[in-house]
């Protein structure tokens, strides 16, 4: 694909695996709360797909946008003072909308490096925010803005472009809603999400 420097814009689409989980905060009142002595997060599993456009702004630097559907899962376990110990996941459906700086390398050859910096969007298809079910045992907004950091490589084949990439994403807004009436949501002031983004990307 020796043409394809020049071309204006192209398409493509994307698939991968993350992993994620929220940071936690806690309340003030943590430390002498009557239900809970230890809250803990963890990373959970999930996979993610979308599509991509690419405009070119020159020989280095590219803008992408990338709408995807990511589907994720965080885990968080709990420790009471009866030291019962539960393990609970939140599942999460993003429409992740990221707008990326791509800074290339030259090409060698076949082949070239690059990494890329962003912000996005999210919105949580699952979140249960405004859910009315009396039985949930913690509530999470769906709205979401952060930072994309990663690096990837392009590998030209005669008829697309392989290019696999990492990337972590970082969420600035805190995903929890808080409800009183949740014993362990009077214990967390904060949740922020952190994921680990492991893509392929197939560009034409």
């Amino acid at each position: 694909m020796p043409e394809h420097d020049s071309k204006p814009y192209y398409f493509g689409i994307t698939f991968g695996f993350n992993y994620s989980a929220f940071q936690i905060s806690q309340t003030e009142s943590f430390a002498w709360h009557d239900t809970f002595k230890i809250v803990q997060s963890g990373y959970g599993p999930g996979f993610n797909l979308g599509i991509m456009g690419n405009l070119r702004l020159n020989k280095l630097i590219d803008i992408r946008f990338i709408p995807a559907l990511i589907f994720s899962e965080k885990r968080i376990r709990t420790i009471d003072l009866y030291d019962t110990e539960e393990k609970r996941s939140i599942e999460s459906i993003y429409m992740n909308l990221p707008l990326q700086l791509k800074i290339k390398s030259d090409r060698i050859h076949n082949f070239r490096f690059y990494g890329l910096a962003g912000g996005k969007f999210d919105y949580d298809l699952a979140a249960n925010a405004r859910s009315r079910r009396q039985d949930e045992w913690l509530r999470v907004s769906p709205v979401d803005l952060g930072i994309e950091l990663g690096v990837g490589f392009e590998f030209f084949y005669p008829n697309f472009i392989f290019s696999p990439e990492i990337k972590v994403s970082q969420g600035f807004l805190n995903s929890h809603y808080q409800d009183t009436g949740i014993p362990l949501s009077n214990t967390i002031n904060g949740m922020r999400t952190r994921m680990f983004i492991i893509s392929i990307h197939l560009e034409g």
